[in-house]
């Protein structure tokens, strides 16, 4: 089997042979046993070892993972997580027992077999923990391999924009719930996949929020309810913001990331924040959503390249530090630094519905109504869905409660490469109310592609009368061709994906009102989309 994935995904063949030891209980100092198992090469029991702490099992995909890494010529510690798989404990979502990791590696290093060099290895969850991990100095810690995986969880998963991501929430609750609930067993969850997506979506439609749990896998689940009686980032999330553990990170880490994963903000300015401690830093984005960029060539040479030079001292990292995939021309470019230094320039809403450079004349508002009981769908972007990513978004555009600007037909090509943001100018006739824009590339013969996005929540402690949304989108790097147009949606919702604004400010409540919008663009309220760009041979700081 990992012979067959070597060839598929183009990896060099294997460097030694591999055994197994399964099992392992870990004590920690609770009493609870966390298990493992181990992967060497047969002729290297000290080999560099990789460790990988996970709560979705250590068998079929895990083991395979594990399998090709140590096929490389490393050591592989696959432990599960407290409450998960044949771990003991309780699983409580993003919530990390403290103790767990020291524990983990207090133990390791009594091994015969502990060599003195180790590094970390993981997507989403496995990365998070990584980040959990670093609350204390870890000697032996040579490099982090992190993809889609942040240091927080607040900001970057639940409530971005302050709008709790209800959609992606329940899709992560009900995708681990059913792992839990067929122990790992693939048949049993390939046919729940037929079943899920349905269900999942009724439970997204229930009048009150807080049995969308109960609607999805059939009980409540406590730390979904713990999500929803905490929509402020108060103590209870400081439990998970591990942003001040940056100190203690190793001396090379190795960020990756998709366009289209809903972790990306954060992981940018996890970069950002590694690159000022003094850390050796990569970044690596690519065209993915969540997940699927960690099977690709390209993020697995890449891990490879850290884990050699890190713990074995062989070959030279790449000179610049930022490797993305400009998506719109499908090519990889090298950068010193993220963001680039691209000028900011802004494209102003008009009346009619057009999108450009120039300021804005005087001219009546552009109107919509937004209603809860009919909320304005999600269209792809960062879900937690098969459907994520990149999708035409023509059926959504011809909604009347989504208002669309659009440019011209471009002269030349235009990169766009950096942060995204958006300034709207509105009145609402609800105190509460949420803006979410969205950034399309619209091709000659209509087809219109979504780039970039974000969502922000007014709440009625904000000025009356005509207010300003300022959105961060998610930050790009895309190739708008000439000829093509850029698009800017505005509407008030993108709901399973975002729970929809009730309108009442009670947000576990049922009842519902609607909102008449006003979206200003007149010279007193200039509302604008801000893109980083450069033309088409300006290149800034690309390597």
């Amino acid at each position: 089997m990992s012979a067959a994935t070597r060839r598929l995904l183009g990896l060099p063949r294997a460097r030694v042979r591999v055994r197994v030891q399964r099992d392992f209980a870990v004590p920690m100092p609770d009493g609870v046993r966390l298990m493992a198992d181990r992967y060497y090469p047969a002729d290297d029991e000290r080999a560099p070892l990789v460790l990988i702490r996970t709560p979705y099992g250590r068998r079929q995909a895990y083991a395979l993972l594990a399998r090709i890494i140590a096929e490389q010529g490393y050591q592989v510690f696959q432990q599960s997580m407290r409450g998960t798989a044949d771990s003991g404990g309780r699983f409580d979502g993003f919530t990390i027992h403290s103790h767990d990791g020291s524990a983990t590696l207090e133990w390791l290093r009594d091994q015969p077999w502990f060599p003195a060099a180790m590094a970390t290895w993981g997507t989403s969850y496995l990365g998070y923990v990584q980040w959990e991990l670093a609350r204390e100095p870890v000697p032996e810690w040579k490099a982090a391999v992190i993809q889609d995986a942040p240091s927080e969880f607040y900001h970057s998963f639940t409530y971005p924009g302050g709008v709790f991501a209800l959609g992606n929430a329940l899709a992560w609750v009900q995708a681990v719930h059913t792992m839990f609930r067929t122990r790992g067993r693939l048949l049993p969850q390939l046919l729940t996949a037929f079943t899920g997506p349905r269900r999942l979506r009724r439970a997204c439609m229930v009048a009150d929020i807080r049995d969308a749990d109960r609607a999805a896998v059939g009980e409540q689940v406590p730390y979904f309810q713990e999500w929803l009686q905490h929509p402020q980032p108060d103590e209870y999330w400081a439990r998970m913001d591990h942003r001040g553990n940056v100190g203690n990170m190793p001396p090379l880490v190795l960020l990756c990331g998709g366009w289209h994963d809903f972790f990306l903000p954060r992981m940018v300015s996890d970069y950002a924040a590694l690159r000022e401690s003094g850390r050796t830093v990569r970044l690596l984005v690519g065209p993915w959503t969540h997940g699927r960029g960690m099977t690709t060539r390209r993020y697995l040479e890449e891990s490879f390249a850290v884990l050699d030079h890190a713990l074995r001292g062989r070959g030279a990292l790449p000179e610049a530090p930022v490797r993305v995939n400009i998506t719109g021309a499908n090519q990889w470019e090298d950068f010193a630094d993220w963001p680039p230094r691209e000028q900011r320039r802004a494209w102003y809403l008009h009346a009619g519905g057009t999108l450009a450079p120039r300021a804005p004349a005087a001219s009546a508002p552009s109107r919509y109504r937004y209603d809860p009981a009919d909320p304005t769908p999600s269209l792809g972007g960062s879900i937690v869905a098969v459907n994520a990513g990149a999708k035409d978004n023509r059926r959504l555009e011809a909604r009347c409660d989504v208002l669309v600007f659009t440019s011209d037909p471009l002269e030349s090509d235009l990169d766009v490469v950096g942060p995204v943001t958006a300034e709207i100018h509105l009145w609402s006739s609800n105190e509460d109310t949420d803006v979410f824009t969205r950034v399309c590339d619209v091709a000659p013969g209509g087809r219109s592609t979504n780039v970039s996005d974000g969502i922000v929540r007014l709440a009625r402690s904000d000025e009356p009368g005509v207010r300003t949304a300022r959105i961060e989108l998610w930050p790009t790097a895309h190739r708008f061709r000439r000829g093509h147009r850029v698009r800017l949606q505005v509407s008030s919702g993108a709901h399973p994906r975002y729970a929809r604004n009730l309108g009442t400010g009670d947000q576990l409540g049922t009842a519902m009102k609607p909102a008449d919008q006003e979206i200003f663009h007149d010279p007193e309220h200039p509302s604008a989309l801000l893109l980083p760009q450069a033309a088409n041979g300006s290149r800034g700081e690309r390597s």
